[in-house]
């Protein structure tokens, strides 16, 4: 333990210049990209929003419309790059003018340190969320707001002071508002990215373009890396998706074999297996309308939802099925969640893409598909989903086409 200290107070002597400090995470952690919280059941009977509200989505009209007919492979939306800015909201007042000398404590809570720092102050701590990681500082020097923003940084807390009542409140989040050019295809993307990463308790704006959420120190790492990502005009890629819930007229399964027979040979490129399900990659003769007139041969077709999301290269990013389709679905809590990348001299998408409901992982699949072809993921069970008596399969159907982004420094207003 005493060798651990030494190396931890010397790397942070080399940050800090007039002092050092250093923190041990503790055993177990909360997860530091989406804390779960766990809401107890409630009474069958208990008063409830209704359900035309909960169905309200200011996304629905940009995220749910796919036109089959007519799809651009590539597209350009050119951006301001200045318009990022990530912005903590919150009252923060200053704070006294103190200069603080030698500042030292072996390994406690961070909130126990913020207490023994502001004692002389008089100045009181509200932790909430407490305890928080312990942190160890030797021969701390500097003006009192300096020092607690090297506790805070070293414990990963926020803090923010009401003069007032002279209290400093500690917290492991902090509220926060990201503001992105206007480009409503750059505000679906990090939209997408955000629930990718688990975080679903946000704030749009469509008015000034922003996004208000609470992020502890992980997530705000992960959106100012995503901020940097677009200072270099990066590709997006576009998934336009379609769920489709299939009923066999025969009650048995859809004879996929088929197929080989009503298109030519080569139109299908690839099959894979995965644990639950296949996809095959094709060739754009297997569009949505051709794939829907064939399998309407065999089956009963319901369109369970369409719509967009778009992926960053290389970021993770989801499309809940649920807020393009309807709510009360088998499939509603169905998630898409993909990875994307291009090859820019063959043209060539790798993808990575994952089918997860509320209980877990179903399947997973690693494509490799070229510009201009679609991948279908059939062979889902729908019991899966529901415990429902007929006999029904799932199917997923993708185009994947491609985004570049052009920065600039011009102001673009309404970029849609």
């Amino acid at each position: 333990m005493r060798q651990r200290q030494k190396y931890g107070i010397l790397l942070m002597c080399c940050m800090l210049y007039t002092g050092c400090t250093y923190f041990e995470q503790p055993k177990q952690q909360e997860p530091l990209v989406a804390n779960v919280e766990l809401i107890p059941p409630q009474p069958e009977n208990m008063i409830k929003t209704t359900k035309g509200a909960n169905e309200l989505d200011l996304e629905t009209p940009l995220r749910c419309y796919v036109n089959w007919e007519t799809q651009e492979m590539i597209s350009s939306i050119p951006y301001n790059v200045k318009a990022f800015s990530l912005v903590r909201n919150g009252r923060n007042d200053p704070l006294p003018k103190f200069e603080v000398n030698g500042f030292s404590f072996k390994s406690m809570p961070a909130q126990m340190a913020f207490k023994k720092l502001l004692s002389e102050a008089k100045i009181k701590i509200s932790a909430k969320d407490s305890p928080y990681p312990s942190i160890s500082a030797e021969n701390l020097k500097g003006d009192l707001s300096g020092v607690l923003t090297m506790l805070a940084n070293a414990g990963e807390v926020y803090y923010s002071y009401n003069a007032d009542r002279k209290v400093v409140t500690l917290s492991r989040k902090a509220n926060y508002s990201l503001f992105i050019p206007h480009s409503r295809m750059i505000m679906l993307g990090l939209l997408d990215v955000l629930r990718g990463a688990g975080i679903t308790d946000m704030t749009v704006d469509w008015q000034d373009y922003s996004i208000t959420l609470n992020a502890d120190y992980e997530l705000v790492n992960k959106i100012q890396n995503l901020i940097k990502y677009f200072t270099d005009n990066p590709l997006l890629i576009t998934f336009d998706v379609s769920v489709l819930r299939l009923y066999p007229y025969n009650g048995e399964d859809v004879k996929w074999q088929q197929l080989l027979k009503a298109f030519e040979f080569g139109t299908i490129k690839t099959t894979k297996t995965g644990v639950i399900g296949r996809v095959m990659t094709s060739s754009n003769e297997l569009n949505m309308e051709h794939l829907q007139q064939f399998l309407s041969q065999q089956a009963r077709i319901e369109v369970v939802s369409q719509g967009k999301f778009i992926v960053p290269e290389q970021w993770y990013s989801r499309f809940d099925v649920g807020k393009c389709g309807r709510r009360d679905s088998s499939e509603a809590d169905l998630s898409i969640l993909a990875r994307a990348s291009l090859d820019k001299q063959d043209q060539r998408i790798f993808s990575e893409i994952t089918l997860e409901a509320t209980n877990g992982e179903i399947t997973k699949f690693n494509m490799r598909s070229r510009l201009g072809e679609n991948f279908i993921i059939f062979g889902i069970p729908n019991r899966i989903f529901s415990n429902g008596k007929a006999h029904s399969e799932t199917v997923v159907f993708m185009v994947p086409r491609i985004i570049r982004t052009l920065k600039t420094l011009k102001p673009i207003k309404n970029n849609f």
